[in-house]
């Protein structure tokens, strides 16, 4: 991994909010490089990806930590509900740190933030709805958002993301947003000017 390729910086650096592209395989990269998207968020393997671009890499899997430090920019952490797992998952979050990679951790409720606060002390979440959320998905990462301390990084990932949500994710502070979407350069804004 590049200090160029830095996930964090990615996401955080610039004005407005960052989109991520959710992809699968080269082509998806090139063309979510192409449309200006920040990062890449991957379920598999990104090795094929490493070589068509050059954004970071979110690994969104159970994955071996010395496998996702020779390809992924970035790993997501999911914490269990399981009695004594909590040794575990701190150990895990510092091998990530550790093999410099980005540890991005995934909460679904407030409880899930707060746990992670205590046991880990993040510098990224990644922020999803229930999928039993009361008032839509939209407004449950707008909830967890507001619980999110300042100076974390929040990721939001709804299933659907429109231009409106966009702009109510940005206005409301978060930094970055998944997008599943094979063009995602409505959501990105506008190019940046020529100099």
């Amino acid at each position: 991994m590049t200090a160029e390729r830095r996930f964090s910086h990615a996401i955080a650096e610039g004005d407005g909010i960052s989109v991520i592209a959710a992809v699968e395989d080269a082509d998806a990269a090139r063309a979510a490089e192409a449309q200006r998207a920040e990062a890449l968020v991957v379920a598999r393997d990104p090795a094929v990806l490493r070589e068509a671009t050059g954004l970071p890499i979110l690994w969104r899997a159970e994955v071996d930590l010395e496998q996702a430090a020779q390809t992924a920019d970035a790993v997501v952490l999911a914490l269990s509900n399981e009695e004594g797992r909590e040794i575990r998952e701190q150990q895990r979050h510092q091998q990530a740190l550790d093999l410099g990679l980005d540890c991005v951790v995934e909460v679904q409720s407030e409880e899930e933030l707060e746990r992670a606060l205590e046991l880990l002390e993040p510098e990224i979440f990644l922020l999803v709805p229930s999928p039993d959320a009361p008032d839509g998905p939209l407004e449950a990462v707008l909830e967890l958002l507001a619980e999110v301390p300042a100076g974390k990084l929040a990721i939001a990932d709804l299933a659907v993301t429109t231009e409106d949500e966009v702009h109510e994710l940005e206005r409301a502070g978060c930094d970055a947003v998944i997008v599943h979407a094979e063009d995602v350069s409505p959501l990105v804004g506008d190019a940046p000017p020529e100099v």
